[in-house]
């Protein structure tokens, strides 16, 4: 990977030792200049008009991020962040009284906001699966509570926001295979840093966002769901987009758009397209391998520094690498290493699902391919 033409790819790192990439990435050129270019059409010659000169672009989309993720592309929606993915796809299942909806103890609290608005809603049950010695989802306890029958739902997140582990999405897939249970993924952290199959992994739907590791712009995102099961998902909302009006009825689209609205951020969409694209080019194979060497090396030197305990867990680990340094407080020394130029982010128990005591309020560094050994040592030197 030749690390310095990335980097004068990548404006951004002239600027800023960028360690907040679990956040938002720097985007690398060809991104900006997909969203700067075609807003600048849109003031140009108007809206609409920009989106039917582009038509053919905005519709290779679909193609760029189906080709990252091992999808088709009528199975890949354009949506506006990886939250709303996730909820118009978690709000599109048929949930019946006593439906069981399996997660795990790292689920992001947005999340598991939405899982208890449906169980109050529909009388389904929400039951945490307690993780293994790793702290990875044990898969002894989900086949346990599969084999106990009335699941209609394991929701996995993939790559938790605050403790570096890789939950193992395959092994997952195949068990809700074989007991013909519904697999959504959370894949907003590992989308862009990892080597993401929609195919190996089994996953029904999952969610990603644009502005993270993917390295696209904020207010984007894209899901995926599987072309044998969309005709059962009714999306909590519709439009002329997601379905045909034939009055005084409609018809849903009959594919993953059916998860779209008719207005989005178009520039966004192929900024987006354009991130795929580059994602694809260097190989995500090698982007993990990069990524997942850096935080290795960062683990290392923080853990032979006295008083900095590494909280991170998992057998696989990602790019997210969480620590604490004695009598000093994370935001204070996100605060200090901002004034260096160097980013980092803090992460807190209140987004931690079901455990939030099971990771401490902490500083979250996240290395992307782009990032050096160099600004490692740079954040190493910034701190207490």
């Amino acid at each position: 990977m030749d690390v310095a033409r990335l980097r004068a790819d990548t404006p951004g790192c002239a600027e800023v030792t960028h360690l907040n990439n679990a956040g938002a990435a720097l985007p690398p050129r060809p991104v900006l200049e997909a969203v700067t270019g075609h807003l600048a059409l849109e003031a140009a010659i108007g809206g609409y008009e920009a989106a039917e000169r582009e038509a053919s672009a905005i519709e290779r989309f679909y193609g760029a991020v189906a080709g990252l993720v091992g999808a088709r592309p009528d199975e890949i929606a354009y949506v506006e962040n990886a939250t709303r993915a996730w909820d118009m796809a978690f709000y599109a299942i048929p949930f019946a009284p006593g439906d069981r909806i399996l997660t795990t103890s790292g689920e992001y609290s947005s999340n598991a906001i939405a899982y208890r608005q449906v169980a109050a809603a529909k009388g389904a049950r929400v039951e945490v699966v307690p993780d293994g010695p790793d702290g990875t989802i044990s898969l002894e306890a989900l086949d346990a509570e599969l084999a106990k029958g009335g699941v209609r739902l394991v929701s996995l997140n993939h790559v938790p926001t605050h403790n570096g582990l890789v939950n193992p999405a395959a092994e997952v897939g195949r068990r809700c295979a074989e007991h013909g249970v519904l697999y959504l993924l959370d894949a907003c952290q590992s989308v862009g840093q990892l080597a993401v199959d929609v195919r190996e992994i089994g996953c029904d739907m999952m969610s990603a966002t644009g502005r993270k590791f993917l390295r696209g712009p904020r207010g984007t995102g894209f899901l995926y769901v599987r072309r044998e099961i969309v005709a059962a998902l009714e999306p909590p909302f519709l439009d002329l987009r997601a379905a045909e009006w034939r009055a005084p009825d409609y018809e849903p689209r009959p594919d993953a758009r059916r998860f779209e609205t008719w207005e989005r951020f178009t520039a966004g969409q192929l900024g987006l397209a354009a991130a795929a694209d580059y994602a694809s080019a260097l190989g995500m194979d090698e982007i993990e391998k990069r990524v997942t060497s850096l935080a290795a090396t960062l683990r290392g030197e923080l853990s032979a520094r006295p008083g900095t305990s590494v909280l991170d867990r998992g057998t696989h680990r990602s790019g997210i690498v969480t620590f604490t340094v004695d009598g000093h407080e994370p935001e204070a020394i996100k605060q200090a290493a901002r004034e260096r130029g160097i980013n980092v982010n803090v992460t807190s128990p209140a987004a931690h699902g079901y455990a939030p005591d099971a990771v401490p309020e902490a500083v979250r560094a996240s290395v992307h391919y782009y990032n050096t050994e160099e600004e490692i040592d740079r954040l190493l030197a910034a701190l207490p």
